[in-house]
């Protein structure tokens, strides 16, 4: 509980009064394992899908990669991909364990490095970023970008804050 309320910069009193009315609400389910208290959202509560919705848009890999990106001189664009994209398309299927990102862009590579490695840091999720050249986008005839363009994509908004 320390840590969720160090996390919500929360004090420690608020942090356990705000779990136990989701305990009690049925939003979290909790089971204790010796003096500690384990929480976890509770799969089962009718809104559970629509709160992991609210969450992973209001906190999930279109809110953080962007962030991460925006000044990088270069990007012309960056798009999710795979199964996160599908998922977010509305496409049934297991929890993705990775993302997949798509940097176009006259760029070098190997900047993205420190990039995916603080992106899977901050999301719990492996982040692999592909980077291609303008030109290699607007090919028809490269299998990797016909796959790509033909699966859902999710651009990201570079600009702004």
């Amino acid at each position: 509980m320390s840590e969720l309320a160090r996390l919500a910069e929360a004090t420690l009193p608020t942090a356990l009064r705000d779990v136990d009315r989701l305990v009690q609400g049925g939003y979290l389910t909790e089971r204790r394992v010796g003096r500690n208290r384990m929480i976890r959202a509770n799969e089962e509560h009718p809104l559970y899908a629509a709160l992991k919705q609210i969450v992973t848009y209001g906190y999930g890999p279109t809110v953080v990669i962007p962030d991460l990106l925006r000044g990088l001189p270069g990007i012309d664009a960056a798009y999710i991909y795979g199964s996160w994209a599908a998922r977010l398309d509305g496409e049934p299927g297991t929890d993705p364990n990775d993302i997949d990102l798509l940097v176009v862009g006259d760029v070098e590579p190997s900047q993205f490095y420190p990039i995916a490695l603080e992106a899977t840091k901050m999301l719990g999720r492996e982040v692999s970023i592909n980077v291609i050249s303008p030109n290699r986008w607007q090919r028809a005839d490269d299998g990797f970008i016909k796959t790509v363009q033909a699966r859902p994509l999710v651009p990201l908004d570079l600009g702004g804050s």
